[in-house]
């Protein structure tokens, strides 16, 4: 029921459908709780991821306001992160005990559904254990440049652990030259409809010569004979990253935000 529920809006579901689909309802591995919301009539009218990353499916304000109050209570909350209006509206009952944002981020939504033109040959392949260590870095610094804080320093064992996973269930595409990690990106969460990418890193020597085009036009390819379409969140004050991401095809899908808490 919670899948099907979930499906009726794919992309904006995909990371919550993604971790179902990996770790079922109920899992350590989930690092929170999955919340279900239901009218008086017992029809499903909202689902919620509350733990250290929240996120939230609610087609009814009555299910956002009793989801933010469920989260008021969770003592692991990193973030909090979807649409732009529902993130702002369940933020109004979340922090109206006076609590303050450490970072707002406002974000979009991008979406690629068709293969890209003009795709060249690319020597992309998944990461193995051997790169773990350089994977683990490079994402540790994208996440404090983003977010203000490092995973390597808040859970540097748990980090490594979940990137090892990732790259094990291949999920983590590289691209070396004379080994040096050119390229990077990391398959986040995956359904039949929908994949989310995060991560995606060029080298800064490597940056403007066209590397990262090439690459991930390479893997939106391969991507896309596996699911319909493959989506993504960019800080939408990083204009270069939207130039970027409006060149490999992607479109514009809906206005994001991310909440980080203190």
């Amino acid at each position: 029921e919670v899948i099907e529920f979930l499906s009726v809006r794919p992309v904006h579901t995909v990371f919550m459908a993604g971790l179902i689909r990996d770790n079922g309802l109920l899992s350590p591995r989930n690092r929170g709780s999955f919340y279900a919301s239901r009218s008086r009539s017992g029809q499903l009218e909202g689902v919620a991821l509350i733990g250290h990353a929240t996120m939230v499916e609610a087609h009814t304000e009555n299910s956002l306001v009793g989801f933010a109050r469920v989260a008021r209570n969770c003592q692991n909350a990193h973030l909090i992160r979807g649409e732009q209006e529902s993130i702002d509206t369940f933020w109004s009952f979340y922090a109206d005990a006076g609590r303050q944002p450490r970072l707002i981020c406002p974000e979009h939504l991008f979406e690629l559904n068709e293969t890209p033109a003009l795709v060249e040959d690319v020597s992309l392949r998944p990461a193995t254990m051997d790169d773990l260590d350089r994977i683990a870095a490079v994402n540790a610094s994208m996440a404090f440049e983003e977010g203000g804080t490092s995973p390597l320093q808040r859970d540097p064992s748990g980090f490594r652990r979940r990137t090892a996973r990732r790259i094990e269930q291949n999920r983590v595409w590289v691209w070396f030259d004379d080994n040096r990690l050119i390229f990077k990106a990391d398959v986040v969460s995956e359904t039949p409809a929908v994949t989310y990418l995060e991560g995606i890193y060029v080298h800064p020597e490597e940056r403007r010569k066209g590397h990262g085009l090439r690459c991930l036009k390479k893997l939106s390819s391969i991507l896309l004979t596996q699911t319909k379409s493959i989506c993504l969140t960019v800080n939408n004050r990083n204009a270069k990253a939207v130039d970027f991401y409006t060149k490999a095809g992607f479109k514009f899908h809906s206005h994001y935000e991310t909440i980080y808490l203190r």
